[in-house]
């Protein structure tokens, strides 16, 4: 069993050069390859910074993106005092090695294991001290740095989400239900549908407003969304008009189209709408056409 080991929060592009190593390695050592993930998140076992934490990815979400990226198995490890208190030996020894008959594992640059604290390279000579292959992927940086999931949680929650989308890989996504609101879009003639989050910890964007496509009932449609200060999800989706309470939403997110703005009329706000209806159906006209999809 090859093994990668880790939190792989939003399995962006850093992670994906770990998981072709992965793959690769299983392939020539003709074994399975297994991901080895936690939940919840260290933080809020530990109380480090759990009140600031915001996710990337949900669990669900996290296990999709590596199944579709080939791994054979992604085995979720649940994140307690006790498996904290874990030193790196002991985790590999007695559950990459021991558990899971790890005899490979692929190390990131940032792969942080046990409560000893050990970084790769301290990891890397262990894991060889107890026969196990390592092995080290490619480092996938931007100008500014390594990909890393803190700076796609500083870009999304700056409203960068087209940043974000080039160091995750795919365009980041809200997943929730539609839940009802107080209905003054409709009353202006821009009825939104209010997203309740599945997952309280997802990172929400900025506050602004939104170029997104949205899937509902199977089908997926070009839509404004706007996020406020206080939290509120609304997708303004273009040409629906269907009854879609209680039901499951996706919204993805291209482009911020404009920050937050006040206004001192429902007039004032209807004009701006308006004229954020027309910029953002251009702006999804492009990218569609550049991505080939409807």
């Amino acid at each position: 069993m090859v093994v990668a080991t880790g939190f792989f929060d939003g399995v962006h592009l850093g992670h994906r050069s770990v998981m072709e190593t992965l793959l690769d390695a299983a392939r020539r050592r003709s074994e399975q390859s297994l991901v080895l993930t936690f939940w919840p998140h260290p933080h809020t076992v530990l109380q480090k910074g759990a009140r600031e934490l915001r996710l990337l990815t949900t669990l669900d979400e996290k296990r999709a993106l590596l199944t579709a990226l080939g791994v054979d198995r992604v085995e979720v490890l649940p994140f307690s005092r006790s498996f904290a208190a874990m030193s790196a030996e002991a985790y590999l020894r007695e559950v990459v090695i021991g558990r899971y008959g790890g005899s490979a594992i692929v190390l990131g640059y940032d792969n942080r294991i046990g409560s000893d604290g050990l970084d790769s390279d301290q990891v890397a000579s262990l894991a060889a001290s107890l026969g196990l292959e390592v092995i080290r992927p490619k480092l996938v940086s931007t100008p500014d740095g390594p990909v890393s999931s803190t700076r796609i949680r500083s870009a999304v929650a700056g409203g960068d989400v087209a940043g974000a989308a080039q160091m995750l890989g795919y365009n980041y996504q809200l997943h929730g239900v539609v839940v009802g609101g107080n209905r003054i879009g409709r009353t202006i003639g821009f009825p939104t549908a209010n997203v309740k989050l599945y997952e309280p910890l997802k990172l929400l964007p900025g506050v602004g407003a939104y170029v997104t496509a949205v899937e509902v009932s199977g089908r997926r449609y070009g839509a404004m969304t706007n996020i406020d200060p206080n939290g509120k999800i609304e997708a303004h989706i273009f040409g629906f008009s269907e009854d879609i309470y209680g039901l499951d939403i996706r919204v993805e997110f291209f482009e911020l189209l404009r920050g937050e703005k006040h206004f001192d009329s429902l007039d004032a706000l209807k004009k701006q709408l308006a004229l954020d209806e027309e910029a953002c159906k251009n702006r999804i006209l492009a990218v569609w056409k550049k991505i080939g999809s409807m």
